[in-house]
């Protein structure tokens, strides 16, 4: 049976009805997701691949109990044979169903397919282009290498009361890193681009290239780089993707989940100053065409924007439904999974920093000496404490207010919780990340999106190389 069958099939409704009668919560999530990879390397097409998938999950929550059922398998009897293995969660239990979440009209991107959009052949000629030309721009280029995704993913939710909410979610990603060899030393340098939107956006010579200047500059410039100097410093944070520091330091900390536990170090502390005054700090769902925008979330709730901190005062929380009501308060449009095969948590969409009041110059201008750290690689979070370790792959010296060489092995190392306190200025120059993010949680990874303005840190431990 087709999925709309099962959607408006009556017999199926009312199993769903009766099966979570006596429960809290719980909803029918199916998805059909189409994907499509392609890695362009060492002067060859490496990899093409075409993948699609598609199932169903059927959750039933009481209290803090939940049962989840899944399958790959749309169609009837497989529902029904679902439905049934969550009776032992609903045993000896009469819940009272939570309010359902309200429709929304939000069309935050458009649901026309990307990989649809363009044929097969354009997407190779693309990659052999961005190859030809970054190896062309410079003698030194060793390696280059191109990636291009799109996802189409396409997600209905029966809800007990018998309401569907439908959505088309489109996704696509470019990556480039490119390796340079100057005497005999090696750097690379990366970016990426992506969104809610389709190929075009991506695809135009002047955006490309742009991107693959980028990667280049970025490389060049660390070749030459020192070593970075050890000890406490004052750092200033760029704008845009340096805001990953804020995601994982401090986000996670403020999802609703690990506050209900008491296993946060956020935990207990609403109302209270925990931030510079300067600070506000903010959960986006709504933005237009960004990565970690949907128009609902993975329960059918309505995406919104959560002010978590507010001047230096935590007056929030990021909520699926589960938690919200065990905590007695409202969800946030924060129930995200990974797929059909998972259960919705509370997650992180775009997280940022708004804009304060200060002039990027005249916080460098203060600056008498510190570390200027404008990209992130990888890094580590304990959310129980938000003790964080964070290697910047772009980072240069800053000496009497100005910006000097660049410096490599820079490692900051500090807590989500104390870096909050010791924010000194915030930039009025608030950028987005390249629409790159991913955050992983229990095993799940779903698309997220960061941003921050120009922001000062006193007393930040940074690891590096040189004493």
């Amino acid at each position: 049976m087709k999925k709309e069958n099962i959607l408006n099939d009556e017999h199926t409704k009312s199993l769903l009805s009766e099966a979570l009668h006596d429960c809290d919560d719980g909803e029918l999530f199916l998805e059909e997701s189409t994907s499509e990879n392609f890695s362009y390397d060492d002067n060859a097409l490496k990899d093409a691949s075409f993948n699609q998938s598609k199932g169903y999950g059927i959750r039933a929550v009481n209290d803090e109990i939940t049962g989840y059922s899944h399958s790959n398998d749309i169609n009837k009897e497989s529902i029904k044979e679902s439905i049934n293995t969550l009776s032992s969660v609903k045993k000896g239990y009469s819940g009272t169903q939570v309010i359902e979440p309200k429709k929304t009209n939000s069309k935050l991107y458009s649901d026309d397919s990307p990989i649809d959009g363009i044929s097969f052949k354009k997407k190779i000629k693309f990659l052999e282009d961005v190859n030809d030309y970054g190896r062309s721009i410079d003698k030194n280029v060793r390696q280059l290498t191109v990636g291009l995704s799109g996802i189409q993913q396409k997600v209905d939710i029966l809800r007990p009361s018998g309401q569907i909410f439908s959505d088309l979610r489109p996704l696509v990603r470019l990556n480039i890193a490119i390796t340079i060899e100057k005497n005999g030393k090696k750097e690379t340098g990366s970016v990426g681009l992506g969104g809610r939107f389709s190929y075009d956006n991506i695809l135009q010579e002047n955006t490309w290239k742009k991107q693959l200047q980028e990667a280049l500059r970025q490389a060049n410039t660390m070749i030459d780089a020192k070593e970075a100097p050890a000890g406490e410093q004052t750092v200033v944070l760029g704008p845009g993707w340096p805001g990953i520091l804020l995601h994982e330091a401090i986000g996670h900390g403020l999802e609703g989940d690990f506050n209900r536990k008491k296993i946060s170090v956020f935990t207990e502390l609403m109302g209270s100053l925990v931030a510079n005054e300067e600070v506000t700090v903010f959960d986006d769902g709504t933005i237009p065409d960004r990565r970690g925008s949907f128009n609902f979330d993975d329960e059918g709730t309505p995406s919104q924007k959560t002010t978590l901190i507010e001047k230096g005062v935590l007056v929030g929380l990021m909520q699926d439904r589960q938690n919200a009501r065990l905590m007695n308060v409202s969800a946030t449009g924060n129930g995200r999974r990974q797929s059909y095969a998972y259960q919705p948590m509370p997650r992180m969409s775009n997280t940022l920093m708004a804009n304060g009041k200060h002039d990027p110059e005249d916080i460098l201008k203060s600056t008498k000496k510190g570390i200027y750290a404008k990209t992130f690689g990888g890094g580590q979070v304990d959310i129980t404490n938000g003790k964080f370790v964070f290697s910047a792959s772009e980072a240069y010296m800053i000496e009497d207010g100005k910006i000097t060489f660049p410096i490599k092995g820079a490692t900051l190392i500090g807590s989500g919780f104390e870096v909050l306190k010791n924010v000194e200025f915030v930039g009025n120059d608030l950028k987005m990340d390249p629409g790159i993010g991913t955050c992983g949680k229990n095993g799940q990874g779903v698309p997220v999106g960061v941003g921050q303005p120009t922001l000062k840190i006193k007393g930040l431990t940074v690891g590096g190389t040189s004493g």
